[in-house]
């Protein structure tokens, strides 16, 4: 597969998954398109790995983590959601989705980045580790402190022996 084709047939996917991991429409095109410069130099040893999607995303997912590594990108988290919906509003599950969108933001790197490419991207631990370099225990482990973060900071009520 060239490079073209693969940008054409895989592109839009990527930039999807670098929106997730970015929170921010124009910080994951900006993102995208440096993973493919940088890929497009490199594509000889790419496309003749065994899974040149897997790199690709490899690349993506560091990338971003690189970029929010710079101390001059770092945001200030917030506690409070400002305009926030009343019952009944025609925008509450809009709303609700993007309150959950800031919660899953304020995760670390590698947790938003393992519920991105589980839940967004459908991959399996096995893919997720290979993306991210990893073990699939760690993957696990990542996904399942993820999900008991967002529960804790959303108030949803745990028992203690149960898994996410």
């Amino acid at each position: 597969m060239t490079f073209e084709e693969y940008v054409g047939s895989r592109g839009p996917a990527l930039i999807r998954l670098a929106r997730l991991l970015t929170g921010d429409e124009h910080r994951a095109e900006d993102l995208t398109q440096e993973v493919l410069a940088r890929a497009y130099v490199q594509w000889r040893k790419i496309s003749r790995a065994d899974r040149p999607d897997v790199y690709v995303r490899r690349m993506l997912v560091n990338a971003n983590i690189s970029w929010w590594r710079r101390r001059s990108n770092r945001e200030l988290a917030t506690d409070t959601i400002a305009d926030r919906p009343h019952r009944g509003d025609l925008g509450r599950e809009a709303a609700d989705r993007d309150e959950m969108w800031r919660l899953v933001s304020g995760l670390p790197d590698r947790q938003r980045a393992v519920l991105v490419l589980r839940y967004y991207e459908d991959l399996d631990d096995a893919t997720i580790a290979q993306i991210l370099e990893c073990s699939q225990v760690t993957v696990r482990t990542h996904a399942m402190r993820a999900l008991a973060n967002l529960r804790v900071r959303c108030g949803v009520p745990t028992t203690n022996g149960s898994r996410p």
